[in-house]
């Protein structure tokens, strides 16, 4: 257990949308074993509309609705008087594509704070004021950024020491050092006349750690061949 866990803060105007995400699995068991805090912040709890809005029509005309600046600043500010974040981060599809490096390094911070965008996103101003790294996780269009920052949340939260049962296995994952995992098998060793390769059953380590590594390779430069010219 760590002394001092990770924090994430994510903002959201679609609070329930991630409840089933952090109660499950993995997730549910680092928030339990002490190595992370998720907390989950309601927007419309900071808005200073009697009606808890948090969006506007776009100044200029134009289809969609904006989410609006001062629920959004008196959220942030208020998390920021009780600690300092390391970032805060917005979830838009125009940020830096979210790739492992990325993930390895936001999991060397201590507090993060993750803004969901809706709508037609958020008021430039709030990304002028308050936000240090703005990430997209693929070149499509989302209802809004609560998928998102459980895709960045569950990528950063299982690199934590101690999360995973083997902590060897986030190392071997695909991505790391930009190789695509190799093949992997279980029991039975034949099904229906296809059998494990010899090696993986030779119980040779060596041997094995060596076939592993030349699979990945031969992987990653059939279907990633971007990631080796990296």
């Amino acid at each position: 257990m760590n002394s001092i866990p990770m924090r994430i803060d994510i903002i959201t105007c679609l609070p329930k949308l991630l409840e089933s995400f952090f109660a499950h699995s993995i997730l549910q068991r680092a928030q339990q074993g002490g190595y992370v805090d998720v907390v989950v912040h309601d927007l419309r709890d900071y808005t200073a509309d009697k009606h808890r809005r948090v969006d506007d029509y776009p100044f200029g005309g134009g289809a969609g609705m904006v989410m609006q600046i001062q629920p959004i600043a008196t959220c942030i500010r208020a998390l920021q008087a009780e600690r300092t974040y390391d970032e805060i981060i917005y979830m838009t599809p125009d940020g830096e594509r979210l790739n492992q490096k990325t993930t390895n390094s936001l999991s060397l911070r201590q507090n993060l704070i993750i803004l969901c965008g809706h709508y037609k996103g958020v008021d430039e101003r709030v990304r002028e004021l308050f936000i240090t790294k703005e990430i997209s996780i693929g070149d499509y269009v989302l209802s809004g950024g609560e998928l998102a920052a459980c895709v960045l949340s569950d990528a950063i939260i299982r690199l934590l020491p101690g999360v995973l049962n083997d902590e060897t296995s986030a190392l071997t994952d695909s991505f790391q050092d930009n190789l695509l995992a190799p093949p992997v098998y279980t029991r039975p060793a034949e099904f229906e006349g296809l059998r494990v390769p010899d090696i993986l059953l030779s119980g040779h380590e060596a041997k094995i750690d060596e076939w592993r590594y030349e699979q990945a390779l031969t992987r990653t430069r059939t279907r990633r061949p971007d990631l080796l010219e990296e």
